[in-house]
């Protein structure tokens, strides 16, 4: 077999596997995509002999990228590289992040993902509106979220276009608009090249805001691009489109939210919704809601909105984990 330096990180993987026994490496299969598990298993097939030696500096090379990426989790690629350089030297750091970076495609603006997102508004308000596109569409969606609902009304449908629109961006680019964030935020970062922006970034940014800002930004964008706001339209889920959930993800959800956020949601909903959701209810249940409603008197606006922001999280947290499904727009949604 050739020298380990010269090995694939899918050859080096085929050898820890078969280092580790059939066992663990079953385990590992659990957590592979279909493809990655037939490409292991053909590297696997094909290994004929691994020297001791050779196995040894494997199995240490994997064992350091998982501290490693265990010091990433604690305090980000900063922190593990300083963690390393005490532990192993700067030369010997240097290549353990290179390679962790390499395999597990870490993302520009990594550093920021810690950061409070107010802080990082401090720092981009400013900025040109294609450079704060580019930096939320790289951050966590509730940090983006956070942003852009306290970003100036006026720029916010811009930047939302902005980032569904954006498409890949130079290394170059992403480096420059890094260094000057890093500067401010003293911190380190390992870049790589990655596509960002598109559709489902900026839906998921959309997602987390609040329903004021959520409408500002459609309504907007309604004006300025109308088939680029209803192809968001089409991937969003607001409180309205429970109607268009079948009768056991309605019961699924009613079993989870919290009666008092349902009762301020239905208080202002359409009869449509009210009716569906008390279609899905006992009798006895939609006396004892239709009763609470009528003695809860006014309520804000902002708590019916804040109530119904609680709901939709709550359907889309049950749609992400399998347990209901939310009907799109096109074909490929069809129930059957």
């Amino acid at each position: 077999m050739a020298k380990t330096e010269e090995l694939s990180g899918r050859q080096k993987a085929a050898v820890l596997l078969i280092s580790l026994g059939p066992d663990v490496a079953a385990q590992v299969y659990k957590h592979l995509s279909e493809e990655e598990m037939e490409k292991l298993t053909l590297e696997i097939s094909s290994v004929r002999k691994v020297g001791a030696n050779q196995k040894d500096d494997i199995i240490e090379q994997f064992h350091q990228i998982a501290l490693a990426q265990d010091y990433i989790t604690q305090g980000g690629i900063g922190y593990a590289k300083t963690v390393l350089e005490k532990a192993l030297g700067e030369n010997e750091a240097n290549t353990i992040i290179t390679r962790l970076t390499s395999s597990l495609q870490v993302k520009p603006f990594d550093f920021a993902r810690k950061a409070d997102p107010s802080q990082i508004l401090n720092f981009i308000q400013n900025e040109h509106p294609q450079t704060i596109a580019l930096i939320l569409s790289y951050l966590d969606s509730e940090q983006s979220a956070g942003i852009l609902s306290e970003l100036p009304q006026e720029m916010q449908a811009d930047i939302a276009r902005r980032i569904a629109t954006m498409d890949s961006t130079s290394p170059e680019v992403i480096n420059e608009v890094e260094q000057i964030l890093e500067r401010k935020l003293s911190t380190t970062v390992a870049q790589d090249y990655t596509q960002t922006g598109g559709i489902e970034s900026v839906v998921e940014v959309l997602n987390g805001v609040d329903r004021s800002t959520e409408r500002t930004i459609l309504d907007a964008l309604e004006i300025q691009d109308p088939e680029l706001a209803e192809e968001i339209k089409k991937r969003m889920f607001v409180f309205e489109d429970i109607v268009t959930l079948d009768n056991r993800a309605i019961q699924r959800v009613i079993r989870e939210v919290e009666n008092e956020d349902l009762m301020l949601s239905l208080k202002v909903a359409s009869d449509e919704v009210k009716q569906v959701v008390f279609n899905n209810m006992s009798n006895r249940m939609v006396e004892t809601f239709n009763e609470e409603m009528e003695f809860m008197g006014p309520v804000r606006l902002r708590d019916v909105e804040e109530a119904q922001t609680r709901i939709v999280t709550i359907i889309r947290r049950l749609e992400e984990m399998g347990e209901i499904v939310i009907a799109r727009g096109g074909g490929d949604d069809i129930i059957v």
